[in-house]
């Protein structure tokens, strides 16, 4: 079967699990998951979804996730969008419902942590459904688009940094350069134009406020006692000047007439918001830029291996708060303003602490063939930085070795923040990859073999450590009991239900 068929099919298998096109209201995906807007999620099967052979996991969110990784869900999202509109100009019937559930409820099996995951999911969903973390949501929203761009550009800046350091091709390197930086000179329009289409605004009205920014004439402008610098501010001046834009634009609306709204509205919102950009945010958003990237590096050059032990054993626990999504535009700001972030690798460690734990399960539960089968499947996507099917389908539902996972991310990342205090930075010139996918965006200031050295090293002892923390500290003796025997045998005791939750409470 060719690519592009192996894509249709499984967008094709895909959308009857979710209720068909009549019940899908939105598509779109980020760098690893399709998400779908859905009307009705009772309508959705999810165990069926997950046997589809390119879906590694689903995550219930604000939108249902489904999780197919790097690569493959760029060319399964348009295959199924397509669909979407055929099914729904075709008139298709109603959609299945779900499938009946399974009987009994086997708490051994991985359809049973599956389950447990679900419930965990459907739980921290409800939590994080807070004023603050929506914010932080539609935060995110505003960087994730950039994403592609930014490790196109960065894979193409380490590669042009190779070249010049082997003095290979000087014809061709200062076209690289110019290809890897031109984004990144214009990411403030970006944020921009996507910040006023986040908050209901005009996009090109944001992108249009926020271009001041990055325009070279601003150097003649004075504010503060102090000319301006073109990219001052950087992106949190672009997101700051958007968003007045939009509250600009929004009060224009109201009381401009209709008659003229076509030429006062958009003219009062760039000049309003163009001045204030100008003589206070981009100073303000500069220093605030200038703090952060001066604390990051106070943060890792005085507290070293204890801030990296910190960062990396906290942030899946942060990813289940939902607080992750305030790294975002911290990241983008210290890539912006000393070409890569040196957060992202440490708080990548979380990452290989969950692959140790997963096999130290793997090992640990010899007769339990559905859970170490759902290990194969999603080890794999694990090491190339895609948690989520081991994260909500083994070591959350199971309780312990979630945490002891967790101290794995936390040794991996001590390791890289105790370089980081030596003088090796360790940075990434781009946000989203993890795991392996990390090492063609790696970046330092002591070069690049050394700093791939490093990052491997911190992944390894993040698998070795998650590994040894999970098989002597991630079971008790009574989970080793219920937990190691085969789907078909009978439990060694039977003991009365227990809910999941409490299970995985207890488990803890």
């Amino acid at each position: 079967m060719s690519e592009e068929n192996k894509h249709r099919a499984t967008a094709a298998a895909i959308l009857p699990l979710v209720g068909g096109a009549a019940n899908v209201t939105s598509v779109a995906h980020c760098m690893t998951r399709l998400r779908l807007g859905l009307r009705d999620r009772s309508l959705v099967q999810e165990e069926a979804l997950k046997a589809v052979p390119a879906v590694m996991g689903v995550v219930e969110d604000d939108t249902y996730q489904i999780v197919l990784g790097p690569g493959t869900v760029n060319r399964v999202t348009p295959e199924f969008e397509a669909l979407v509109e055929a099914g729904r100009a075709d008139a298709p019937e109603e959609p299945a419902g779900p499938a009946a559930p399974a009987g009994g409820s086997d708490p051994v099996t991985a359809e049973a942590l599956a389950a447990q995951g679900a419930a965990l999911r459907a739980e921290r969903k409800a939590k994080n459904a807070t004023p603050f973390k929506l914010f932080l949501r539609r935060i995110a929203n505003i960087f994730v688009p950039l994403i592609p761009a930014l490790i196109g550009c960065g894979i193409i800046a380490g590669l042009n940094g190779l070249l010049v350091n082997l003095g290979w091709l000087p014809g061709v390197t200062p076209a690289l350069a110019a290809i890897a930086s031109g984004f990144m000179a214009l990411i403030a329009v970006f944020v921009g134009y996507n910040t006023a289409k986040e908050f209901g605004g005009t996009p090109i009205l944001g992108g249009a406020v926020a271009s001041i920014i990055v325009y070279a004439k601003v150097a003649d402008v004075e504010a503060f006692g102090q000319h301006l610098s073109p990219g001052q501010g950087g992106v949190l001046g672009a997101l700051a000047a958007a968003c007045l834009g939009v509250y600009v634009e929004k009060r224009c609306r109201r009381w401009v007439p209709e008659s003229v709204d076509v030429l006062v509205t958009p003219t009062v919102t760039v000049l309003v918001s163009g001045l204030a950009t100008l003589f206070g945010l981009m100073f303000l958003a500069g220093e605030v830029s200038t703090w952060i990237g001066e604390a990051a590096d106070w943060l890792l050059a005085h507290g070293g291996a204890g801030a990296g032990f910190l960062l990396g054993g906290l942030f899946l626990p942060l990813v289940m708060l939902g607080l992750h999504q305030a790294l975002i535009p911290i990241h983008t700001t210290l890539i912006e303003g000393s070409g890569f972030t040196v957060l992202l690798p440490i708080l990548a460690m979380a990452g290989a602490g969950q692959v140790g734990a997963a096999l130290a399960i793997y090992l640990r539960l010899p007769r339990n063939t559905s859970i170490r089968t759902t290990i194969k499947s999603a080890l794999w996507p694990g090491f190339l930085g895609v948690g989520e099917p081991l994260i909500y389908g083994v070591s959350l539902p199971l309780g312990r070795p979630f945490v002891t996972a967790c101290a794995g991310g936390a040794f991996g990342g001590a390791f890289v923040g105790l370089f980081n205090q030596l003088g090796t930075d360790v940075g990434s010139t781009a946000i989203g990859p993890s795991g392996w996918a990390l090492f063609p965006l790696l970046d330092g200031n002591h070069g690049l073999a050394r700093t791939i050295a490093v990052y491997a090293a911190g992944l390894l002892v993040g698998y070795v450590a998650g590994f040894v923390a999970t098989y002597w500290f991630g079971f008790t003796k009574t989970m080793l009991e219920e937990l190691n025997a085969a789907p078909d045998e009978p439990a060694p005791t039977a003991p009365a239900p227990v809910a999941a939750k409490e299970r995985v409470a207890e488990k803890v």
